[in-house]
C-alpha cells in the first residue's frame, strides 16, 4: 500500500507519496508546512482501526499498519482523513488500488494518474504520481539522465540483519530474474557474457553507508544507481546482510558455526526470515510475529529538478513507519 500527496509542479498537479506499507496494512502522515517541492512530514495519524495502546514501545509489534481485512470503504475514509495543504490547495493519501477516486477527489476529470517514480512492492516510502504526460516525461528524463551520471536521485535508508564488513562502498552485481518453483526471483550472474546481457542480464550498482550499528544490525543507507526488481534485497544478501523483514532473499545466507557464507540462488526456495534468540529478545517479538516482520527497506528521500534547468534538485522526504521507527529504538539505532 502506498500513500500520496499533491504538488504543484509548472503549474500541473504532480502527485507524490509521504510513506507506505505494503500488503501488511497502512499508517497515515501529515505535512502542514510547505517548502515549495521540498518538504517533509512531520506529524502521524492514526487511521481508524489502527490505534496503538499504551506503553514504552505499544503493544503492537508492527505499530502503524492497518488490518488485513480492511474494506475499500474503510480505506478510502482513512486515507481521506489525511490531507496535505499547500497554499490552500489540498491532496489526499491513497492506495495505488483507488486512484480512480483519488483522481476524483483530486478534480482531475477524465485524466489518469500514473506511476513516475516508486519504492519496491514490499517495501515502504514515496510513490510519485502524475497526471500530466508533459510531467511525468520531464521527470523521466530527469531520473535518466540522473541515472547515465551515476548521480543518485533516491536514498532508501534499511536495517540489516548483520553489520557489513566495510562502513561505506559499491555494491556491484550483474542480475536476472529467473523463474523458480513458480516464483520469479532475482539471482546473481557470475562473470556474465555478452550473451547473457542480450538475454536480459543486467549489470546492477549501489552505493552503501553504515548509519549506526547495534545488537548485531546495522541501519545502512542506500542509493541505487540502477534499477532492477528486489536489487537492494540482492545486493545486501551479497553482503551477508539481509534486509530485517526480507522473507524471500535472506535464506541464501547460511551459518555455520557462527560465519556467514552464500547458499546457491538457483537452488534456495525463499522462506521465511529466521532470526537469533537474542535479536528476538532486543525487538520484543515472538518467533511467530518474527515471521510477519515487514521489509524494513524505506525510499526516504527522492530528488526532483527545479523549475528551470540549471536551478537545484528539490528534495522531497518521508518519514519513517512507525514500526521501522520501533525497531530502531529497540536496537538502539539512530538516523542522524
Amino acid at each position: 500500500m502506498r500513500t500520496v500527496l499533491t504538488r504543484e509542479m509548472d503549474g500541473r498537479r504532480v502527485v507524490g507519496p509521504i510513506w507506505s506499507g505494503w500488503r501488511r496494512g497502512l499508517a497515515v502522515s501529515t505535512a502542514p508546512e510547505d517548502a515549495g517541492f521540498g518538504i517533509e512530514a512531520r506529524h502521524h495519524r492514526q487511521p481508524r482501526g489502527s490505534r496503538l495502546r499504551s506503553g514504552p514501545l505499544g503493544d503492537q509489534p508492527f505499530p502503524g499498519l492497518l488490518p488485513k481485512n480492511l474494506s475499500r470503504e474503510e480505506l478510502v475514509d482513512a486515507l481521506r482523513a489525511a490531507v496535505v495543504d499547500r497554499k490552500g490547495k489540498s491532496g489526499e493519501l491513497t492506495l495505488l488500488s483507488v486512484l480512480p477516486e483519488l483522481s476524483q477527489s483530486l478534480g482531475l476529470g477524465e485524466q489518469e494518474l500514473q506511476v513516475v517514480r516508486a519504492s519496491g512492492k514490499e517495501s515502504s516510502g514515496l510513490v510519485l504520481l502524475s497526471s500530466c504526460p508533459q510531467t511525468a516525461s520531464r521527470l523521466q528524463k530527469f531520473f535518466t539522465h540522473s541515472q547515465r551520471a551515476q548521480r543518485p536521485t533516491a536514498t532508501y535508508c534499511a536495517v540489516t540483519n548483520g553489520i557489513p564488513t566495510a562502513s561505506e562502498g559499491k555494491i556491484q552485481a550483474a542480475l536476472k530474474l529467473e523463474h523458480i518453483d513458480g516464483v520469479n526471483l532475482t539471482v546473481p550472474v557470475k562473470a556474465p557474457s555478452r550473451k547473457d546481457i542480450l538475454e536480459g542480464v543486467k549489470k546492477t550498482l549501489s552505493h552503501f553507508r553504515v548509519v549506526a550499528t547495534g545488537s548485531g544490525c546495522a541501519l545502512v543507507q542506500l542509493q541505487p544507481l540502477t534499477v532492477f526488481t528486489s536489487q537492494l534485497q540482492v545486493h545486501m544478501v551479497l553482503q551477508l546482510c539481509p534486509v530485517l523483514g526480507d522473507h524471500t532473499y535472506s535464506a541464501r545466507v547460511g551459518t555455520v558455526l557462527g560465519q556467514r557464507f552464500l547458499l546457491p540462488a538457483e537452488s534456495t526456495k525463499p522462506q521465511r526470515q529466521v532470526l537469533d534468540e537474542a535479536l528476538l529478545r532486543r525487538l520484543h517479538l515472538t518467533p511467530s510475529q518474527a515471521a510477519q516482520l515487514p521489509l524494513h527497506l524505506h525510499l526516504h528521500r527522492l530528488l526532483l529538478p527545479g523549475t528551470r534547468a540549471r536551478d537545484t534538485p528539490i528534495e522531497l522526504l518521508a518519514p519513517l513507519p512507525p514500526y521501522f521507527s520501533r525497531t530502531l529504538q529497540c536496537l538502539g539505532l539512530h538516523l542522524q
